[in-house]
């Protein structure tokens, strides 16, 4: 008996030594596993939490008008501008001991365990919320031991370099909701068509069930099984103590609405705008990181009502032909475009003839080599013969011969003022080959052409192409009283976070006198004077009736190109139509299709606001001139009002009443100035 007792005793001796050293043995190896798992993800460091997200796009309003997404659609928010109640539903329903576990709960891992196994069958997950967004990050959804381990190793990471309020704002803001949605802003903008931060409890309860199967449990396709899951995470609320009996027999009662079409898909405006506004984003300086991942806040220049505007003239004026157009509105001062339309139909045909078009300008070329010759000299009242002429070049090896419009001709002096309000071809050309050939070349470029103006005498009647939106809006250096703006389609651009990151300068430039800008500002005011007619009306007349109030325009024409180019003191607008393949224009329609969109927009674009006149600057005079011979008004002559340049005006009469003092000047030159008026009267 003794010995048996004393071997028993032994025998327990030695249990418990095993069991104290097996125990020791756990804790060490727990205590090293730990501090190895420790120093790993302390020493491999945070892993990165960047994730692709929606850019979006906001009009001159701060309104949104599309956006862009590398195929995740998704918009960042920050913990708190999220619902309480949508944060309260995830956590009760996905991970209720989220802020007691350090990335694994391994109570609930052991019941997963043993469900699986009393079922014979995966029923019970156990992921934490950690876990997940680890998934969501980094890893697939495949069911490899490699692919547990590895997620195991992320969370780790995870928990042990940041934050729980980082690692929640990152699961809310990754995990995938269904029908494309990523993040529950997303989420919410599309099922009901609300901000995250305007969910109610509702709301949140039906979106918080739907990760666990965003196809099985989509209010979209699946109500009746997403109420039911409403119902269950309402119980979790209730139970995890986020809510009370009355709030979550409330929100079972409440009729949720679903939508199904968040605002930005329901956008679309402007569609040539919005392409234009990416290829500007290209060419600005941001880090590559904004480029990749997204998640920028860009603010455009777009006038949302001008684009309505535009879009309706273009559809009502434009032919039943295959004529395209190209329609742009400007800010004169800033330069901020306020409506682009690059074309009949976007999804027909994407190219920007606005931007990326190159036609003959014609005749709107006219008023920017009329700048340089006031800068020289001329004044309105500057006058040379129209009348068939032949032009000699290249060193007299090459003649050029142009024509006007149905080959009519005054055959007679007219006057600067007069040539531009029915486009006398043969003035412009003298002007041209006056000035120097190199001149119109130069100006050109002042004004903001970036395509080079060829040395020729035809150029002067625009047969050097040009950019359609650099042509519209070098009209704005009159406007705005001499100065060059750039065109701008976005004023500022914010990071995610809300820095601001690139913000439009203000970029004008003087290249004329504001005088000098008021003369010819005036003078595109007589494309719709009939005091100006002559040998032809002045290009303007057929819109008369329709026009309201005080317009500057010049229109253009090439056998393949039709432009209309102008402004009122607050808005510049240009129109240019033809075909893609540069066909010749021979249809009446397609003809007056540019002058008909220019003016119905301007009327309808200012229909609201009180009208606004050209008021002249200090340093110009008005004075009442013949506008065909350049004279003082006199009793037997026509008369119009003209501004000059102090010191420029005519001082005789049409009837010789008054004679000026020798030395004085005449129609703005002196008596030795003049000799050039006489060498082409010639």
């Amino acid at each position: 008996m003794g010995r048996v007792s004393r071997r028993k005793q032994r025998k327990r001796v030695r249990i418990l030594q095993l069991a104290l050293f097996s125990m020791i043995s756990f804790v060490f190896l727990w205590g090293a596993s730990v501090t190895v798992l420790y120093f790993y993800a302390k020493t491999t460091g945070p892993p990165s939490i960047a994730v692709t997200q929606s850019t979006l796009l906001f009009d001159g309003k701060d309104q949104l008008i599309g956006e862009r997404s590398a195929g995740e659609k998704r918009y960042w928010k920050s913990l708190e501008e999220i619902s309480p109640f949508a944060v309260n539903a995830v956590i009760a329903v996905e991970d209720r001991k989220f802020y007691d576990h350090k990335g694994f709960d391994f109570k609930r891992i052991a019941g997963a365990v043993v469900a699986d196994i009393q079922a014979m069958a995966k029923v019970q997950g156990a992921s934490t919320i950690s876990q997940q967004y680890a998934r969501n990050l980094y890893l697939t959804h495949d069911k490899t031991w490699a692919r547990k381990l590895n997620e195991a190793l992320y969370t780790i990471r995870l928990e042990w370099n940041y934050e729980k309020e980082d690692i929640l704002e990152g699961y809310l803001n990754t995990i995938y909701y269904g029908h494309g949605r990523y993040g529950i802003e997303a989420a919410s903008q599309y099922y009901f068509g609300v901000s995250s931060e305007d969910l109610t409890l509702a709301q949140a309860a039906m979106l918080a069930g739907i990760p666990k199967s965003p196809s099985g449990y989509s209010p979209v396709d699946y109500f009746d099984d997403a109420k039911e899951r409403q119902e269950l995470v309402l119980s979790e609320m209730l139970e995890n103590g986020d809510i009370t009996e009355a709030q979550a027999e409330e929100a079972l009662k409440e009729k949720v609405h679903v939508t199904a079409t968040p605002p930005s898909e329901s956008l679309g405006a402007a569609p040539f705008f919005q392409e234009a506004v990416w290829k500007e984003l290209e060419s600005i300086d941001l880090e590559p990181y904004y480029l990749k991942y997204g998640g920028l806040k860009i603010y455009t220049t777009l006038d949302t009502d001008l684009q309505k505007i535009a879009d309706e003239v273009v559809k009502e004026n434009m032919p039943a032909t295959e004529l395209e157009v190209a329609f742009s509105a400007i800010d004169p001062d800033s330069g901020e475009v306020k409506a682009m339309t690059g074309g009949r139909d976007f999804e027909k045909s994407p190219f920007n003839r606005v931007t990326q078009a190159l036609r003959q300008p014609g005749s709107t070329m006219k008023p920017i080599l009329y700048t340089a010759a006031l800068e020289k000299g001329f004044t309105p009242a500057t006058t040379m013969r129209s009348e068939p002429t032949t032009f000699t070049y290249d060193e007299g090896r090459s003649e050029y011969a142009p024509q006007n419009f149905n080959q009519k001709y005054a055959n007679d002096a007219i006057t600067l003022a007069q040539a531009i309000a029915i486009s006398d071809n043969i003035y412009a050309v003298k002007a041209h080959e006056f000035l120097g050939s190199n001149v119109l070349k130069s100006q050109a470029k002042e004004f903001g052409l970036s395509t080079p103006v060829e040395e020729v005498p035809s150029a002067a009647l625009g047969t050097s192409e040009a950019v359609p939106l650099e042509l519209f809006n070098a009209y704005s250096v009159f406007a705005n009283g001499g100065k060059i703006v750039k065109p701008v389609l976005i004023r500022k651009i914010e990071a995610p976070d809300g820095e601001v990151i690139y913000e439009t300068k203000k970029n004008a430039k003087r290249i004329i006198d504001e005088q000098q800008a008021f003369v010819m500002t005036h003078m595109l005011t007589g494309t719709f004077d009939p005091a100006l007619n002559d040998y032809s009306t002045v290009t303007g007349i057929t819109l008369l009736d329709e026009k309201t109030r005080e317009y500057a325009a010049k229109s253009g024409t090439t056998d393949t190109d039709q432009w209309m180019i102008g402004f009122s003191p607050a808005l510049t607008a240009g129109v240019w139509t033809g075909y893609d393949d540069a066909r010749t224009l021979t249809l009446t329609e397609d003809k007056q299709a540019a002058k008909w969109i220019w003016l119905r927009f301007m009327e309808r674009a200012h229909a609201d606001k009180p009208e606004e006149f050209f008021v002249p600057p200090p340093g110009v005079t008005a004075v009442q001139m013949d506008p065909h011979t350049g004279l003082l008004a006199g009793e037997s002559c026509g008369k119009r009002t003209a501004y000059f340049v102090e010191a420029t005006a005519p001082l005789e009469d049409c009837d010789g009443n008054v004679a000026p003092p020798p030395g004085e000047p005449v129609n703005g030159h002196t008596e030795d100035e003049n000799w050039f008026e006489k060498w082409f009267m010639e």
